[in-house]
């Protein structure tokens, strides 16, 4: 069965992002252009960009998912997102003023090359991963539309239509979508709670229908689990190169700043409203094979028609805008990082604006690769935020806030954080060291393994990264700490 109205609403809508990208990409003259949209932009555009690229299919997707499991204990989890903008807006203005154009040119103003390469790597793992499951929660709604068509194929089509809408135009196309995106979250969402509310039969019959344990805010995370699920997200937000890319595209300092106030209030908001859908599809739809999916599946189960195409396109705005963006990040880092200072140091803006939009094509690919390795949302995006957050985000907040920190224990810092979470992801949470001590006779060593499991890769892993830092810097002094600091500009 295919749903008329909803394929016309979706068709409409992927129409005229792609008209829009077409258009824009005719201004794109420079890598400015391309990856900072000339560096112009307003703060009305700048909190649509900010809140479509961070309320991506983490939140609507793995929020839900997890939201249906554990009940209304899961209104806690836009806190982390909230601090972390919080944090950003005292350094907006700072981030501004640097007038660069990724996070790795911070990194090395004040540590040096080797600090730049590392955290290219961990971009690149990090957020080729966020894309991947980007493609799968679009073929979630394609497959919702159109049931003949594969599974696989539809990943396929998502990933071509986000990989040649984001080559056409870059930020100057994703930036002022994303604000009709964020308009259309918001309208979605809003509109589609109190009428899933009504239908369920109100608040307390939501509640009512949920398990006991469900409805208890308090008793289902223990402290481990609280931070396993709230810290990846922290150290994302803070780090996250799309946030830093978006104050470097704002028109000046007291606009990076205005925006960031902006997004904090749409992104509480959003959050709940995800959160709220996800309990009242627990209640309407209890027992979905793939818990993920529950938004999605409300906006063709339990919604009139046109409403419920309207979430389904507000859905897609998720996938697109969070997409575009992960994937325009580590593009735009490659350039810089590897074209620019190692293949061709005195490339032309138009050459640097074709591997740019070469780049982009080859990483959507990768990406593409890697869609169809798990099914799983909320614990794929936590270990992606962990391996980007442990890695980069404490000596990105110490280039610009610590004078003591030095080159050394920056890169050792990055490293550290890198190869802890993909052994802690690998070694235990992957159960490998719990197979071979079982296997070796070490039933001791099996045993503590099997305690430490449920723990997230992000305890061990950010803990490592900041002692290394912390203990590095303070074991060998940086002489030159205060003249490198200065180069990072103060806040107003």
């Amino acid at each position: 069965m295919t749903y008329a109205i909803h394929l016309i609403v979706v068709g409409l809508y992927l129409l005229v992002l792609l008209f829009v990208g077409a258009r824009k990409a005719r201004g794109v003259q420079s890598q400015a252009d391309f990856s900072l949209a000339g560096r112009a932009l307003s703060t009305p555009v700048m909190v649509g960009t900010l809140l479509a690229t961070w309320i991506g299919t983490g939140s609507i997707f793995g929020n839900a998912e997890e939201a249906y499991g554990v009940g209304v204990a899961a209104f806690i989890l836009p806190v982390s997102g909230a601090l972390g903008i919080v944090a950003l807006f005292f350094l907006a203005g700072r981030i501004r003023r640097t007038e660069h154009f990724t996070i790795q040119d911070i990194l090395e103003e004040r540590f040096g090359a080797p600090a730049r390469l590392v955290g290219t790597a961990a971009l690149l793992a990090a957020y080729v991963i966020i894309v991947s499951y980007q493609y799968r929660a679009g073929a979630a709604v394609l497959t919702r539309l159109a049931p003949e068509l594969d599974a696989s194929l539809a990943v396929i089509l998502v990933a071509i239509f986000v990989i040649v809408y984001t080559a056409l135009a870059g930020m100057l196309s994703v930036a002022y979508t994303d604000l009709a995106n964020g308009v259309v979250m918001a309208v979605g969402l809003a509109l589609a709670l109190p009428v899933l509310v009504a239908k369920a039969g109100g608040g307390r019959a939501v509640l009512a229908a949920l398990e006991p344990a469900q409805r208890d805010i308090w008793g289902h995370y223990s402290l481990v689990e609280l931070v396993s699920v709230l810290l990846p997200t922290l150290l994302l937000i803070l780090g996250d190169a799309n946030m830093y890319t978006r104050f470097f595209s704002a028109r000046d300092p007291r606009v990076a700043r205005r925006s960031a106030l902006g997004m904090l209030a749409g992104v509480i908001c959003l959050e709940l409203v995800i959160v709220a859908c996800a309990l009242v599809g627990r209640a309407l739809h209890p027992g979905l094979v793939n818990p993920g999916h529950v938004i999605v599946h409300l906006a063709f189960e339990s919604l009139p028609p046109v409403l419920g195409a309207f979430l389904v396109a507000a859905v897609l705005a998720v996938v697109v805008s969070t997409a575009d963006s992960y994937l325009l990040s580590p593009a735009t880092s490659l350039v810089r990082d590897v074209y620019q200072r190692f293949l061709n140091p005195a490339a032309t803006d138009a050459a640097v604006v074709r591997a740019s939009r070469c780049l982009v094509v080859v990483l959507g690919l990768v990406a593409l690769g890697l869609a169809f390795a798990s099914d799983a949302f909320f614990r794929v995006a936590l270990f992606a935020y962990t391996l980007y957050g442990a890695a980069i985000t404490p000596a990105l907040l110490a280039a610009l806030l610590w004078p003591r920190a030095t080159p050394a224990a920056a890169t050792a810092s990055m490293v550290t954080g890198l190869v802890g979470a993909l052994l802690w992801r690998w070694l235990i949470s992957g159960r490998v060291l719990t197979a071979w001590a079982r296997g070796s006779g070490r039933d001791g060593l099996a045993d503590w393994a099997e305690r430490v499991a449920s723990a997230d890769a992000v305890i061990p892993a950010a803990f490592a990264s900041v002692a290394v830092l912390v203990l590095v810097s303070w074991a060998r002094p940086n002489p030159r700490a205060d003249l490198e600091v200065a180069a990072v500009p103060t806040s107003s």
